[in-house]
């Protein structure tokens, strides 16, 4: 499972650029580039919402990938050694983007 970074610090599961959620969805089918990605998985953090405080970021990540044409892609599954997540001020998963998107 890859290394996870992620820089959205507005999502409900971000806690110190890690994600304290187990697995996580790349949107994308027909990404051709980085900004055509986008973390499915993303929640954002409102109001009096904290990221889920309980739990520690995990290590490493169990990614469902739909970029198709990224190298890192394989039967739909991330087997990059790591990701960047990336989004800063994002609002909807829109808003975010694969930073190790490598098209093949």
């Amino acid at each position: 499972m890859p290394r996870l970074d992620c820089s959205v610090g507005n999502c409900r599961y971000n806690k110190d650029h890690g994600c304290t959620r187990d697995h996580i969805s790349v949107g994308g089918a027909g990404a051709s580039t980085t900004s055509e990605t986008c973390c499915d998985s993303f929640e954002e953090r409102r109001g009096d919402m904290f990221a889920n405080s309980t739990k520690e970021p995990s290590q490493r990540v169990d990614i469902r990938c739909e970029a198709k044409k990224c190298v890192h892609n394989d039967d739909c599954r991330c087997h990059a050694e790591g990701i960047d997540v990336g989004g800063s001020n994002a609002c909807r998963c829109e808003q975010t983007a694969c930073g190790t998107f490598y098209r093949k």
